[in-house]
């Protein structure tokens, strides 16, 4: 993810395969949004 040009990497809560994008690149999101499935 960037954020005002930086980088972000985002960590997640489990192990598994990315079922869903729930954005597309360039959207804008807010804080504490859910941006994919995993399944």
């Amino acid at each position: 993810m960037e954020a005002m040009k930086m980088e972000h990497t985002i960590a997640a809560p489990a192990d598994g395969v990315v079922e869903e994008l729930l954005y597309a690149p360039g959207d804008q999101l807010i804080e504490g949004a859910e941006l994919l499935r995993i399944g």
